[in-house]
């Protein structure tokens, strides 16, 4: 879901040519779900392969990965970990609203309104254990590193660009800024646009990056202020916020008590909306789970694990995958060795 600060934030317009180089930490459920919820045919359909399996996710990973590797990116995929306990009721939400749009797109398949269809199909997306460990599998032999956080991923991934290991949080959300991210890049596409949030159309986009400490500047507050705002408006673990608080009032709020956030909660009587202390939202996001057990190593691409996996297992096209493949190996091999070792 994210947390609604997005329209208070500055953000810089950047380029796939910008951020060639640099090591960028990816929210990989994040970028997951995108795809299944836009890869999908006509009637909204996901893509599968001929034993059923749904491949959207797949085929999203390997030709938008491949295309950004090409262009030199180096992309670290952090996966989320155990969920936290206050985030069962916004999973709870979540799987309601997904049984609904379900019912939904029945109801537009029995009138055969194709729109409909594609409409509501998108909202039904869940990625399970069995698509997440594919995806990984196909990571790896993309000789991508794979880091596995014990908690959210974004946290994660924050943490490791704290450290100054990656140069950025790849993310849709504005999470990881709550979690310290220094910087998130947002919309990051070859392609220059991204499907309209609740919408079947697509929108012209570029890649942007939202600085953590800009946006405090701008802001006028701290870090500490900053998660507050956040809970104000809510997060994956008090959905909602507080009722009739949006950013701008969140905002005069914030600064207005300033650090303290027991006098901020009283007044905005977050125990009439919640049965749990703000401090249990506040002390979760400040010490979420993290780990320093993982390893950032960049391997070469493995061709016939790619086509094994891809072309053979789940019925991707061949010539396609060749064609991808085909383009790292005439990019001669000083680009394979900035492929490989050289990471």
């Amino acid at each position: 879901m994210g947390t609604a600060i997005t329209t208070l934030l500055i953000t810089e317009k950047t380029t796939i040519q910008q951020l060639s180089g640099k090591i960028l930490a990816v929210d990989s459920y994040n970028l997951l779900y995108q795809f299944l919820s836009t890869i999908r045919q006509r009637d909204g359909a996901p893509l599968k392969d001929s034993k059923g399996n749904i491949t959207s996710h797949l085929t999203g990973l390997f030709f938008r990965t491949t295309k950004l590797m090409q262009q030199g990116l180096k992309m670290v995929f952090v996966f989320d970990g155990e969920v936290p306990k206050l985030k069962e009721a916004e999973r709870e939400r979540r799987k309601e609203l997904k049984i609904e749009a379900q019912k939904e797109y029945e109801k537009a398949a029995a009138k055969e309104d194709i729109e409909e269809m594609k409409k509501y199909a998108s909202r039904t997306s869940r990625l399970t254990p069995e698509m997440v460990e594919q995806a990984k599998k196909l990571i790896d032999i993309l000789g991508l590193p794979i880091v596995q956080a014990p908690s959210e991923g974004e946290a994660q991934a924050a943490h490791m660009a704290k450290k100054g290991e990656v140069y950025a949080v790849v993310s849709q959300d504005t999470d990881s800024l709550l979690f310290g991210a220094p910087k998130v890049v947002k919309n990051l596409t070859i392609s220059g646009k991204r499907k309209s949030h609740g919408k079947l159309a697509y929108e012209t986009t570029q890649p942007e990056i939202i600085t953590l400490s800009q946006n405090l500047n701008h802001l006028g507050v701290d870090q500490t202020q900053l998660i507050a705002l956040g809970m104000l408006v809510g997060t994956d673990y008090n959905i909602g916020g507080i009722r009739g608080i949006g950013p701008k009032k969140g905002i005069e709020l914030v600064k207005k008590y300033k650090d303290d956030l027991d006098a901020l909660f009283e007044e905005v009587e977050w125990g009439k909306y919640f049965d749990y202390p703000w401090q249990d939202i506040y002390y979760l996001i400040k010490k979420m789970k993290i780990t320093d057990e993982y390893s950032i190593k960049f391997k070469n691409i493995k061709p016939e694990k790619i086509e094994e996996f891809l072309v053979k297992k789940h019925d991707f096209s061949k010539e396609r995958v060749k064609s991808v493949i085909d383009k790292f190996e005439e990019q001669g091999d000083e680009k394979q060795k900035g492929l490989g070792e050289f990471f």
